[in-house]
Parts: C-alpha cells; structure tokens; sequence
C-alpha cells in the first residue's frame, strides 16, 4: 500500500511540475499570449501601413494628379507661372543663431 502510496504521489508531482513550470505551463502559455497580442498588433500596424501604400500607388497610377502632388511634396516642383514663397520661422531662425554663437 505504501508502495502505492509513493507512486501515486510521485505522478502528482510530475503532472504539477508540468502544470506549473514545464511545457505547456500557465507562464508558458501567459508569456505566449503575450507575444500574440504584440504581434497583432504590429500586423495592424502594418495593415494600416499597406493601404496608405496602396491608395498612394493607385493614385499615383491613375493620373497626373497624384503624380504632381507627389513631385510637389518631395521634390519641390513648381509649374511655369507659379510664384514659390518660402517662409521662415523666427523662432527657429534664432535658436540656429544661437546654436552657431554658443560653436564659436
């Protein structure tokens, strides 16, 4: 009976090891759901990334206008008979004058 006893109680401790630390364990799979829920929420990022992406693209492949926009935007283009004005931030203007003082 003893015998019996001390088996019985050795699986008991063997199934709360597992239960508790090994494979498969409440941490284990916390630690898991964890790691899943970061990661749905990178891939919404991305999602939210890709159909930025996509509007651009179709924009820019079904006429001119997006094509300008774009050229505007990034590389500053500017059609005949337009006037380009440019304007400055005084605050800025003066935090680099004082940047350049403080160098010398």
């Amino acid at each position: 009976m003893k015998w019996l006893l001390a088996i019985l109680t050795v699986l008991l401790l063997m199934t709360q090891f597992r239960l508790w630390v090994g494979e498969g364990s409440f941490a284990e799979v916390t630690r898991l759901e964890r790691q899943l829920n970061e990661q749905q929420q990178k891939n919404a990022a991305l999602e939210r990334e890709n159909r930025l992406l996509l509007r651009e693209v179709r924009s820019l492949k079904e006429g001119t206008d997006g094509v300008e926009a774009k050229a505007r935007y990034d590389l500053g283009l500017i059609k005949e008979g337009e006037t380009l004005f440019i304007f400055l931030d005084p605050k800025k203007q003066s935090s680099r004058g004082d940047k350049e003082r403080q160098k010398e």
